[in-house]
């Protein structure tokens, strides 16, 4: 019976299943995966292409994969033209160093750095920090204490227009999404990407208030943009902005 046990101890385990390639298409001479996604609140099929060019097909919960397919492959010339856009949109440089620009409230804020003995400091707008010694890239750093305001001042303000809309949020969660602006639970958790920090006041009040209306509309239908347009009239010049800068937080 022991040597039964100890033989079933030492098997070998079994092999984690591969996880298949994406699929891939072709756009302006360029390989580009393609990711298919089931989302529970889609009506429709949606395709978008990331700032990391790649390209995201969101089917409705009973969709077909194949339309999918075919959806994705009837709007290549639509994302050729989004691979442009992306192209010509100044990108948030990977390092950051004294003398750069740091997006910081919708504006550019150039980085100074300075050593003395109390260490080293990095001062952008009315922001200083303060750092054992010097490091080759500040952007570690900076992100480090943008994420730490983002946690403080993103829950006040989504409270704050929650209570002024009665809007039921249960729950305010800053987290470092990568392809979201922000997002909404059917519980009731509004969860906010910590570099809205970095987007003009105006912008990241209307992402905030675009995922409280959720919370009355769990879609994307004209009714919720009908209460979209209620709380924040110029949604319309916030969404312009987005589209127009938001590579250079990388997104």
């Amino acid at each position: 019976m022991l040597l039964k046990q100890l033989g079933l101890l030492f098997q070998p385990r079994p092999r984690a299943a591969a996880v298949p390639a994406p699929e891939m298409m072709e756009l302006h001479a360029h390989p580009v995966p393609v990711l298919y996604r089931r989302h529970p609140r889609a009506r429709r099929y949606l395709l978008r292409l990331r700032s990391d060019k790649t390209v995201v097909v969101t089917l409705p919960r009973r969709g077909s994969l194949e339309f999918a397919r075919r959806f994705a492959a009837s709007r290549k010339a639509w994302l050729e033209k989004q691979w442009k856009i992306l192209e010509a949109r100044p990108a948030a440089a990977a390092v950051l160093q004294p003398g750069m620009a740091v997006l910081f409230r919708g504006r550019a804020a150039p980085l100074e750095g300075r050593e003395d003995t109390n260490g080293f400091h990095i001062r952008f707008d009315d922001i200083q920090i303060r750092l054992a010694a010097p490091v080759g890239n500040l952007r570690p750093a900076v992100e480090k204490h943008l994420r730490a305001m983002a946690q403080r001042e993103l829950n006040l303000r989504a409270w704050e227009l929650a209570r002024a809309h009665a809007a039921p949020v249960r729950r305010v969660v800053v987290r470092n999404q990568k392809t979201r602006w922000g997002s909404c639970s059917r519980r009731g958790t509004i969860s906010l990407n910590w570099r809205l920090i970095q987007v003009p006041e105006s912008v990241r009040d209307y992402i905030i208030l675009h995922e409280l209306m959720h919370l009355r509309q769990l879609n994307h239908s004209p009714r919720f943009w009908a209460e979209v347009e209620k709380v924040c009239p110029d949604y319309r010049l916030a969404e312009q902005w987005l589209k127009k800068h938001s590579a250079q937080v990388g997104l």
